[in-house]
């Protein structure tokens, strides 16, 4: 046992995270990245419109976040698994594996979101089979991301298994949360630390203070039960919160520097 797994005390997870860690310091590649770090940096830019709802909108009042959330990452990891050829049960152990990994993501240095009122079609409440659907109005916001997003995963959290698996399915991500955020994949590499520019999680304890621009808003994770067939979509199963899901306050470093009746501009700087 290394010297720094010994310091972390007898809790099996906190010392398998340390041994990994220190073996993460060295410079051989890990999934054929080059170290060292523990930090695998992906770096994505969109290629259209970014939107991802916040997870308490409702269907009428989109308000959008300016990042993709843990959750939308792992899930679009998901979706690169089958389509690199991965089957059920290679995508439940991925799934398993990426629960417990730690991802932090650092914003595009501007966005722009545009506030939109757009003509949508809805399931009438009537009755009447003639007039299945009613006209009506939504709220959407849109975001013009100008420059890159990275996303940042603690290898020091993931199994070695994911260490090599991760750096061959991120390059097949080409969307984030729905259809339609369109993203394309630039390069990944290796990180000793991760500077302000990333989100952290609220601490209740202890001085702490927030970057001078920035906003706290619910990220959405896996939670520590995580599995397949619970989060599918076509599964009858219900994801409970802090079981299958989980909701974590957190600083993302960007702040809103303009607004007007039709925008709201955030920048990093």
């Amino acid at each position: 046992m290394t010297e720094r797994a010994k310091r972390e005390g007898n809790n099996p997870r906190e010392t398998a995270v340390a041994v990994r860690a220190e073996r993460l310091e060295r410079p051989e590649p890990v999934g054929g990245i080059s170290g060292p770090g523990r930090w695998l940096v992906a770096e994505f830019k969109a290629t259209a419109l970014f939107s991802l709802k916040m997870s308490s909108a409702t269907s009428s009042v989109g308000k959008t976040l300016v990042i993709p959330t843990p959750y939308s990452i792992k899930m679009a990891l998901i979706d690169a698994g089958f389509r690199a050829g991965f089957d059920s049960s290679e995508c439940d152990a991925l799934v398993r594996s990426l629960a417990n990994v730690e991802v932090r993501i650092a914003p595009a240095p501007e966005s722009v979101i545009t506030h939109t009122f757009v003509k949508v079609r809805q399931e009438s409440r009537d009755s009447d089979p003639l007039r299945p659907y009613t006209s009506t109005i939504s709220y959407r916001e849109l975001a013009y991301l100008g420059g890159p997003c990275k996303w940042a995963f603690d290898l020091a959290t993931a199994d070695e298994d994911l260490w090599e698996r991760l750096p061959g399915l991120l390059p097949y991500i080409n969307y984030i949360g729905k259809r339609g955020s369109f993203v394309r994949f630039v390069r990944c590499f290796r990180s000793v630390r991760l500077e302000a520019e990333y989100t952290q999680v609220v601490t209740r304890t202890g001085s702490w203070s927030p970057p001078a621009r920035a906003h706290i808003v619910p990220l959405d994770d896996f939670g520590p039960e995580a599995d397949l067939e619970t989060l599918s979509s076509y599964s009858a199963r219900r994801a409970k919160r802090d079981q299958h899901r989980r909701f974590v306050e957190t600083i993302v470093p960007a702040g809103i520097v303009n607004t007007g009746p039709g925008f709201t501009h955030y920048s990093r700087q």
